[in-house]
């Protein structure tokens, strides 16, 4: 059975980000390495893998096509502010889009599916949000702080390990928060 993954900001290829986000990698290729080693690792060839956005800064295609053909799963790619090589190879994606709505089939959610909002960039409310939905973001590389308060939370790789989060893992997450409605739907 196939499952889900969701991860955001591998930065292939992007020497500077072991530097920004304080890496544990010597170099870009080593990097790049682990990265592929961490996502094959968990995600299967069938499984469906949501990326979040900045997946590739290689200028050179030929590379950054090289790291796709050798990631399992099919991508369903949200743009991030870094997606200018992805965009020269959409081929390789199953979808690319700059924001999505999931429904994913969940008997404990509302209706048998758990809707999911997702965006390279964090919102502070979405559609849904005050009706059960869940949003994961990128881009802030861990250092946006976590809201318990809510539905949400920054699925990159700097925060779960260099690698793909399983949807069952989202769940858990989600789980630990304790919901704090902030918008016009409370009634306050």
């Amino acid at each position: 059975m196939s499952e889900i993954w969701f991860t955001s900001d591998h930065h292939w290829g992007h020497a500077n980000i072991i530097r920004f986000s304080n890496r544990p990698f010597g170099s870009v290729e080593a990097m790049d390495e682990a990265l592929v080693e961490r996502w094959n690792g968990v995600v299967r060839k069938g499984d469906t893998v949501y990326h979040l956005g900045d997946i590739f800064l290689y200028k050179d295609l030929s590379r950054a096509r090289a790291i796709r053909d050798r990631l399992n799963g099919n991508i369903c790619l949200i743009q991030g502010n870094h997606e200018s090589t992805a965009l020269r190879m959409k081929e390789r994606f199953a979808w690319i889009k700059e924001i999505a709505e999931v429904k994913v089939p969940d008997n404990d959610a509302p209706g048998g599916k758990q809707r999911i909002v997702l965006c390279h960039y964090a919102f502070r409310v979405w559609n849904k949000s005050h009706h059960g939905a869940w949003h994961l973001y990128g881009h802030s590389h861990g250092s946006l702080p976590d809201d318990p308060h809510a539905r949400s939370f920054d699925a990159g790789v700097d925060c779960h390990d260099y690698a793909p989060i399983s949807y069952g893992r989202v769940k858990q997450i989600m789980g630990t928060k304790q919901y704090v409605p902030v918008d016009h739907h409370t009634g306050r």
